[in-house]
């Protein structure tokens, strides 16, 4: 009997030392886990609450409370433009306040540029609230809306769309009171963004669309050349990359150029030296030729 018992007793102690060892275990793993969880947490970037839509939007749609939903976002990757919900955390990105953007009373804004779920909303991509989502709302501050009248050749066969980026060229006839240069062809805007073709302003159209007009982006002292331009010649558009971000060189090209002529030189008419002298015959003086010595 005493040996069952001491068998019982000796058995109970190990199980009681393993499971005390094992709940060492459990809590020494526990704590490490819990300090590598707290050095991660010191050594990760801010984050902050960010403005995303909830569902795919289309230009012209309306945007609502309920199209939106806060996201905790990286700090140090938040876009320019986005809706953020405390603006004070931020001083050299360019983000709004949330709480701007469906002010109380205030219509609901409008969609310019189609967005995916999950996306960051930015304020390019929306008017301002109650605007609509004409052009007006693509105009950027000082600038003005000019429209250039083209064809299928002079709009890049019709696969132009707002966003673009173009070269304007002037071809036309340059003459003065004095002198006619005939025709030529000159660089006379470079890199003007598009904002509509014909009545359509939506950036996501990719649809070639045989146009009639095109609407830029100029300023008035643009609009003021640019008007002059096009009613004394002929406008073309040059389509610019979207990953070209040189400036086009002021260029000029007439027929001579393009073809190569050069003027004749005029022809030089040498004239004969003749040489005089006068001779005296009473009252009367007559001019003699005479051989001439230099």
């Amino acid at each position: 009997m005493r040996i069952i018992f001491a068998i019982v007793l000796v058995v109970g102690i190990a199980l009681a030392g393993f499971a005390v060892y094992t709940a060492q275990n459990f809590m020494s793993n526990m704590s490490a886990e819990r300090d590598a969880l707290l050095a991660a947490q010191r050594d990760a970037p801010p984050m902050v609450d960010v403005v995303v839509m909830l569902s795919d939007k289309e230009y012209g749609q309306e945007l609502t409370k309920e199209d939106v939903k806060w996201v905790r976002w990286q700090k140090d990757s938040v876009p320019a433009g986005a809706f953020v919900r405390d603006v004070s955390e931020f001083e050299d990105t360019d983000v709004r306040d949330a709480n701007l953007l469906f002010p109380t009373g205030m219509p609901d804004r409008f969609v310019i540029d189609s967005m995916k779920t999950f996306e960051p909303l930015l304020a390019s991509k929306v008017t301002e609230p109650g605007e609509d989502a004409g052009i007006t709302s693509r105009l950027s501050k000082g600038m003005r809306a000019f429209a250039i009248r083209v064809d299928v050749t002079s709009g890049v066969s019709g696969f132009l769309r707002p966003g673009d980026r173009v070269d304007v060229y002037w071809t036309g006839n340059a003459s003065t009171n004095s002198q006619n240069y005939g025709d030529i062809t000159k660089l006379i805007e470079t890199n003007v963004k598009l904002i509509a073709v014909d009545q359509i302003s939506d950036t996501a159209r990719v649809s070639p669309v045989i146009a009639r007009t095109v609407t830029i982006e100029a300023s008035p002292q643009q609009v003021a050349a640019l008007a002059q331009a096009q009613s004394t010649g002929r406008l073309t558009l040059s389509l610019v990359g979207a990953k070209d971000d040189t400036v086009a060189q002021v260029s000029q090209v007439d027929q001579k150029a393009l073809l190569g002529l050069v003027d004749k030189a005029p022809e030089v008419i040498l004239q004969k030296q003749v040489c005089t002298t006068k001779i005296r015959r009473g009252a009367e003086v007559i001019e003699q030729e005479i051989p001439c010595v230099n």
